[in-house]
């Protein structure tokens, strides 16, 4: 069933085999997304009428929060951006202005319509570059009675002809055989390619830097005309620079620019992290903070519905859903301006991770960092294993380094597991078909000048 039409429920289950714990988040976007199912069930007019309704997560770092809308983004195959939102600044100030996230979601969803397209065409742009090829390593004559003095009249003059362009016939036949086995790997070509060298230039306008920097790159490429250089290839590198070349011809561009914008017109999903660096009221105050209200009222009118100009074309604000989480230590929620506050309806409070949570994130992911390096190692022959008490060796470790110093929740894992296995990452090229067996010792002693001195613990992890 495509994850467009999951059940809450079964989103919340999907979201399950990566992320451990955080229902509470988990159940708010999995109604949000399958809100977004029930909105294109209705009539256009009513349809219309239905704002998305965008969510607040509050919580520390390291909890889930940006996982949570990633994964949720993945099952929807949504065009999905995450920003920070501290790179915004008010008009008027150095800086990126807010509409720029429309602009890049709208290239994101270019991208991905794109590919996805190109897939379906693979095959058809597969069999015109091997043409393609074919028509290199044997160059087809213009005429094919070449070799043959075809006279007027004479009939054993047009068999001869057709003898020899049966010849060809066979001969491409086989060539192209030969090419599908693999047999022509070793062989290489000579192809023109396009060299795409242009001048590069940045210009500020109200419409963003990035904008006018590639609309700059076409006109120059436009007025010097489109260089190419001769590059020798494999035959199989060709076969796929070519397979490209002939799926984006086979692709119309109209046609992806417009299912693009609708994509994200009505399931664009973006995610503002750090919320709270922009949140709190200035009242009059200098320095480099002064324009944390200012970025509020220009994400305002992005967040309630405006229309952004984009090179794709203008692009509707209303029904994307817009994520925001914050660990908000110093300020809160309510110290974003009123009119903000109310376009983010639902608050969701993440717990902070404790020791039991480690274990459950060292193991139960489908992803789980033991089977990240498991695996890993295993590419050089090195089999890994983890026992119970080195799992909750190592959580002990990590729940202990974020009490003794800054939370940075399952993060710290990262950090834990690098240590622990540096040695062991270090000399596995050299201990291929070796069985390594982590415990509770291998975890003690490996982390022992670290546990031991608090000051070092606090520097490494």
């Amino acid at each position: 069933m495509p994850a467009s039409n999951f059940t809450p429920r079964e989103t919340v289950g999907e979201l399950d085999r990566y992320i451990v714990g955080q229902d509470k988040a988990k159940k708010a976007v999995a109604i949000a997304l399958r809100n977004r199912w029930r909105r294109q069930q209705l009539d256009a007019e009513l349809a219309d009428e239905i704002a998305p309704k965008n969510i607040i997560m509050i919580g520390p770092t390291g909890v889930g929060k940006t996982e949570i809308a990633r994964r949720m983004a993945r099952l929807t195959g949504a065009p999905f951006l995450k920003v920070e939102a501290s790179k915004f600044t008010e008009v008027g100030y150095v800086g990126r202005d807010v509409e720029s996230m429309i602009r890049d979601l709208a290239q994101m969803s270019i991208n991905m319509v794109k590919d996805e397209h190109q897939e379906r065409v693979v095959e058809k742009a597969k069999i015109r570059a091997e043409d393609r090829v074919l028509d290199l390593l044997l160059p087809a004559s213009d005429d094919a009675t070449v070799g043959y003095e075809v006279k007027e009249g004479e009939e054993a003059d047009a068999t001869a002809a057709s003898a020899a362009a049966a010849s060809v016939d066979q001969t491409r036949a086989k060539l192209r055989k030969m090419l599908r086995a693999g047999q022509l790997d070793d062989r290489s070509i000579e192809l023109e390619t396009p060299d795409k060298v242009f001048p590069s230039i940045e210009v500020f306008t109200p419409q963003g830097m990035e904008e006018m920097d590639i609309n700059f790159q076409d006109m120059f490429g436009n007025l010097v005309g489109k260089k190419t250089r001769t590059r020798r290839l494999t035959v199989p590198e060709a076969i796929e620079l070519m397979t490209d070349q002939e799926s984006a011809k086979l692709v119309d561009i109209e046609k992806v620019t417009r299912e693009a914008v609708e994509r994200v017109e009505q399931m664009g999903i973006i995610f503002l992290d750090e919320i709270d660096k922009v949140a709190g009221r200035e009242f009059g105050k200098g320095g480099p903070d002064v324009s944390r209200e200012g970025v509020q009222r220009d994400l305002l009118p992005i967040i309630e519905g405006s229309q952004v100009n984009t090179k794709h074309g203008v692009i509707r604000t209303d029904h994307i859903l817009f994520i925001a989480a914050g660990a908000f230590h110093v300020t809160t929620v309510n110290d974003l301006i009123p009119e903000l506050q109310g376009r983010f309806p639902i608050r969701v409070q993440l717990d902070a991770l404790t020791r039991e949570d480690f274990v459950r994130i060292l193991t139960e992911p489908h992803v789980s960092l033991t089977r990240q390096y498991t695996e890993l190692l295993g590419t050089k022959g090195v089999t890994l294993t983890f026992g119970e008490d080195a799992v909750a060796a190592v959580a002990d470790v990590a729940a202990a380094a974020n009490e003794a110093s800054e939370n940075i929740g399952a993060r710290r894992l990262h950090t834990v597991m690098e240590r622990l296995l540096e040695e062991l990452l270090f000399t596995a090229p050299e201990r291929g078909g070796e069985t390594v067996d982590v415990d509770a010792a291998y975890v003690n002693a490996a982390l022992a000048d670290v546990l031991e001195d608090q000051d070092l613990a606090r520097y490494i992890l």
